[in-house]
């Protein structure tokens, strides 16, 4: 069984027991959460929701929260001596699907 929600603005799919890597989430490390935006829910039998799944809700567990790999980008302006460097690393929340609640 599978769940299609979204969560951060944007769509993830979770299956019970997999981790999935969201945008970083307001959450202490440990604590539980639950997703109630069910766009879709499969397996056996698919339900699709107009726009959400009438019950249904995704619980997960946060595992940690962190940083992910470097971006780095460079500006340059040729006769002007102009260059400027930039970087950035985007934060991220890992989460461990429990369950999905059909309700």
């Amino acid at each position: 069984m599978y769940a299609v929600v979204e969560a951060c603005g944007k769509q993830y799919r979770m299956e019970p027991g997999a981790v999935v890597r969201l945008d970083r989430l307001a959450v202490e490390e440990g604590a539980t959460i639950t997703f109630d935006r069910v766009l879709m829910v499969g397996g056996e039998d698919i339900k699709i929701g107009t726009p959400t799944v009438a019950g249904a809700k995704v619980s997960a567990e946060v595992v940690s929260h962190l940083l992910g790999d470097k971006v780095s980008g460079m500006k340059f302006r040729r006769r002007r001596r102009m260059r400027r460097r930039f970087g950035s690393r985007h934060a991220h929340t890992d989460v461990k699907i429990i369950g999905i609640d059909l309700g």
